[in-house]
């Protein structure tokens, strides 16, 4: 798998090839759309959706990520309290004006909750070098590119199984190397709280307002 004398380029067939007509290829793009919109569902079957988010493309081939899961109430208690320190430093003057301005129409804070209600917290880590059996290092290429497709795997996944996702990014997160025994190779990168939306569930109306197609698309035919 990564770069070793032993190991040589062997081409393969594609294993899969999608043969669909235009019309097919519009309407499964949209059918996706309409499914993905309305993001805001939470839990699922953890494993599978992992094993999905495994299957995305990396540089070198190297899957530089790692997926702790996060079930036990005791140690989602502990992320929480962590994450809230770090929050209230950044709210409390840690983040410029301009930044906490940003903010207010999502209607955040310092206060974490849904990291301990959850039923689910998803801890993504990137893996910046891995170790081969004798201890020796390689390094892995494009990892945050390769790791933030692996999320939008990952999220997809959770979506398309009837699920609902909050995306967290305390910063830093270096408690959560300690908190989940993970290597210094590997640097925390998001936290997914994961599970069923309670019946009260709301989003932020802002949410809700995005790019029209003109504003993030450019054409060359």
């Amino acid at each position: 798998m990564f770069a070793r004398d032993a190991l040589s380029y062997k081409a393969l067939p594609l294993p899969a090839r999608a043969e669909m007509r235009d019309a097919e290829m519009q309407a499964a793009a949209d059918a996706f759309f309409d499914a993905m919109k309305s993001r805001h569902t939470i839990r699922a079957v953890i494993d599978t959706c992992i094993k999905t988010a495994g299957r995305a493309p990396s540089g070198a081939n190297h899957q530089p990520w790692h997926f702790v899961a996060i079930a036990n109430p005791a140690l989602k208690t502990q992320i929480r309290e962590a994450a809230e320190e770090e929050e209230r430093r950044f709210y409390d003057g840690g983040a410029p004006d301009e930044w906490i301005k940003a903010l207010e129409p999502i209607g955040t804070n310092a206060d974490k909750p849904h990291l301990e209600i959850a039923p689910w917290l998803i801890v993504i880590f990137a893996q910046r070098y891995g170790t081969f059996d004798d201890g020796t290092r390689y390094k892995n290429y494009y990892v945050p590119e390769s790791v933030g497709i692996a999320t939008g795997f990952l999220i997809s996944a959770l979506h398309q199984a009837g699920l609902s996702i909050l995306t967290h990014t305390p910063n830093p997160m270096k408690f959560l190397n300690a908190a989940l025994d993970r290597p210094e190779a590997e640097k925390p990168v998001m936290i997914l709280a994961v599970g069923h939306p309670a019946k009260d569930a709301t989003i932020p109306s802002v949410a809700t307002i995005k790019k029209p197609l003109d504003e993030i698309l450019t054409v060359y035919e």
